[in-house]
Formats: structure tokens, sequence, C-alpha cells
């Protein structure tokens, strides 16, 4: 426990803010788990208006915030991605070496 008076009213202070930020943070987790449990667009629009709301209150920093975005986004398209998927995967398509055309120089022996 503090015991000089600016430590104590720094504590108070702490609580306060604490109180003030823990219901965005829970809203902010609870959005990102309902989006992974079901990723739809409408969850994505849900998430990203929490974490803009996280960030302007400064409780998560910018980078965290883009980072959490990215992969959200990310996460979305992956679960697009496989029902648009057409025709062969990328370890199925055969690779061709392409043939040089230069011509080599020979070298003229002494006879």
């Amino acid at each position: 426990m503090p015991v000089l008076p600016h430590a104590k009213k720094a504590l108070r202070a702490s609580k306060r803010k604490a109180a003030y930020n823990a219901p965005v943070k829970a809203r902010l987790r609870n959005a990102i788990k309902k989006f992974r449990k079901e990723p739809t667009k409408a969850n994505l629009k849900e998430a990203y208006s929490r974490i803009d709301r996280a960030l302007k209150r400064n409780i998560i920093h910018k980078n965290k915030a883009a980072r959490l975005k990215s992969r959200l986004t990310k996460l979305l398209t992956q679960v697009a991605e496989p029902a648009k998927k057409t025709g062969l995967s990328k370890s199925s398509r055969k690779t061709t070496k392409k043939v040089s055309t230069k011509k080599t120089a020979t070298k003229k022996t002494k006879a």
C-alpha cells in the first residue's frame, strides 16, 4: 500500500481509470471473440468499431489496433477464399523451367 499522499492519490486515480476503461476493454474482447467464432462482415464491422473506440480512449496503442484490424480482415478473406477458389491449388500446379536462349561463346584453340 502507498504511504505518501501523492502515491495514495495516484492509486485512487488509477482505480477510477481502470473502472472507466474495463467495460470498453470487455466489449473489445467480446467483439473480437465473436468475430473469430463467426467471421462475417457484420461482425467485422462491430469489431472495427470497438477497436476504434478503444484506440480513441487510449486503451490500446495505434499499432495494436492496426495489427488487430489486419489480422481480422485476413481471417475474413481466408474464410471467404476457399468458397471462391476454383482450379488447381499452388502445390498441384506444375512449374516449368525457363530455358535460356542466350548463346555461349566458344573458345578457339590453337593447333
